[in-house]
């Protein structure tokens, strides 16, 4: 597959992805739908979301083997467990920070090329999974299916690492890693938004 072919492919699962993404549906007070559809909807109903996980993808596959794969294993995973959290009601603090901040620290790391120790990005990735897991756990209807709820917002999450993944390929070429690069610039700058609530 030619650099260009992956650019269009991509292209077309981002901007497929954005066309779903609605940032006033994923975080409201009252939660919505419920079961396995509201699980899977709401990752990519929310801009937030949709940047912090392609953002995931995007520096596993910048990072290579094994954090190609290993980083959007781990992110899942430790969402599902603040998930728990956030249906059990227990307290975490500055939730809608964390995932602005997961955002703006993730396309940091791509931005600027950052290649810690695979630990070390691992923690990273686990610590901003808790904040997005969470807000999924507070916003389940108590009167829905939790199980359906959490494998379907899981599912969803692997499929936006997927898009990251995929744009994360371009990075075989030089060209590509500008590109890249300039991602990462553009995720960070949106978690600035999320930040100051100019998005």
């Amino acid at each position: 597959m030619t650099f260009y072919r992956i650019m269009v492919f991509v292209a077309v699962l981002t901007i497929g992805a954005g066309l779903l993404a609605e940032p006033s549906l994923a975080h409201a007070e009252d939660g919505y739908g419920g079961g396995f559809v509201s699980g899977l909807t709401h990752p990519i109903l929310g801009w937030d979301h949709v940047a912090a996980m392609v953002a995931v993808g995007l520096w596993g596959a910048f990072l290579g083997a094994p954090a190609i794969w290993l980083l959007p294993i781990i992110f899942p995973l430790v969402m599902a467990l603040g998930a728990g959290l956030g249906m059990l009601g227990l307290p975490v603090p500055a939730i809608e920070t964390g995932i602005a901040l997961s955002a703006v620290v993730l396309g940091l790391m791509i931005a600027l090329a950052t290649k810690p120790p695979l630990w070390v990005a691992a923690l990273l990735v686990g610590a901003f999974a808790i904040f997005h897991g969470y807000a999924h756990g507070t916003e389940l209807p108590g009167s829905v299916n939790a199980f359906g709820y959490i494998v379907g917002f899981v599912i969803s999450t692997g499929l936006l690492h997927l898009v990251g993944i995929a744009f994360g390929l371009l990075a075989k070429w030089p060209q590509g890693r500008i590109v890249i690069r300039g991602a990462g610039g553009v995720i960070s700058l949106a978690g600035v938004a999320f930040l100051t609530g100019l998005a």
